[in-house]
């Protein structure tokens, strides 16, 4: 129950902590849980963020940003705090100093009574958490709950190579025609996640007919490099897209350029879905709940669903 709170919390968050791993943590503390994540690259990581969370809860604690200052804070202020209390967190908690403390280090000193871990960092330099908080005589149970990995799967691609998705957003009745179909809230996110990739793939038809920008202007974040999927090289340059600055645009009639970027998003429609779906790491559907008047997209496909978030909009995340 406390590891699945931890579980949907990191969702929430999914690959907006490029280069890092999506990550959630639980802390049962007084009878009382407190949920967070790993938000942003550089940022707390989630186990940080709960403690904290709890220990400002009981306590008048200032307004701390960095990992460094909450790390020393509650080294510093904790006085047994947490001895009584669980952890519960999707991925093993890091050993080494980068940009952000060793959380592993942190709980030693903290001393909760367990930390539960839902999968082990598959990234050497960065496991040996287990061992110090075991060394620091907290019990330590690991799950290999598969969910866990599921969460950090973007990660491990895209740090041994490439990671690519396909992102849908359709109405409830499978229309993706007939302008913006998704909330405002989800075109949002949609630009935080533009933000964090490397390249976006699209289709000639769809710049042709919908004459996108397709950077991160709500969010005013950077615009990824694009590839325009075509066979028909020839295109209005007065596009927005072509106008972005700090961008590559490339056109071809092939795949290649996918060997030089390791966070790659495809959107599109149904020629492209049906074209790209067996290369495609994973899929993420934006379902609005509404129903659109107009012809639905074909397509035969097999969904494994990793997980389903209520939002303005349904967002389900597939492989």
């Amino acid at each position: 129950m406390l590891l699945d709170l931890a579980i949907n919390e990191a969702w929430k968050y999914q690959l907006l902590t490029y280069p890092n791993p999506a990550v959630g943590a639980a802390v049962v503390v007084k009878n009382k849980v407190f949920v967070d994540a790993h938000k942003k690259a550089g940022f707390p990581h989630a186990e940080v963020n709960a403690l904290f969370k709890a220990f400002s809860f009981f306590h008048n604690t200032p307004k701390l940003k960095t990992s460094k200052e909450i790390h020393e804070f509650l080294i510093k202020n904790h006085n047994n705090f947490f001895r009584e209390a669980e952890i519960f967190v999707t991925l093993e908690p890091c050993s080494h100093i980068g940009k952000t403390p060793s959380c592993a280090n942190l709980l030693s000193i903290l001393k909760p009574k367990k930390v539960t871990i839902g999968w082990l960092d598959p990234i050497a330099e960065h496991s040996g958490g287990v061992e110090i908080l075991k060394n620091a005589g907290i019990e330590v149970e690991i799950r290999n709950d598969k969910r866990c990995y599921d969460l950090i799967e973007p990660f491990i691609k895209w740090s041994k190579e490439k990671f690519i998705f396909f992102k849908l957003a359709q109405s409830l009745n499978g229309v993706i025609k007939g302008g913006y179909i998704s909330s405002e809230s989800s075109l949002d996110w949609v630009h935080q996640i533009r933000d964090k990739i490397d390249l976006l793939v699209i289709g000639g038809n769809t710049v042709r007919i919908d004459r996108p920008t397709l950077d991160s202007r709500r969010i005013k974040g950077k615009a990824p490099d694009i590839l325009i999927y075509s066979k028909n090289k020839d295109f209005d340059k007065t596009i927005p897209l072509f106008n972005v600055k700090n961008r590559k645009v490339f056109i071809e009639d092939n795949l290649e350029k996918l060997k030089n970027y390791n966070f790659i998003m495809v959107e599109g429609g149904e020629k492209l879905y049906n074209e790209l779906k067996d290369l495609v790491d994973w899929k993420v559907f934006i379902v609005s709940a509404k129903m659109n008047n107009l012809e639905n997209y074909k397509v035969l496909d097999k969904i494994e669903v990793l997980h389903i978030e209520k939002r303005d909009d349904l967002i389900i995340w597939g492989r």
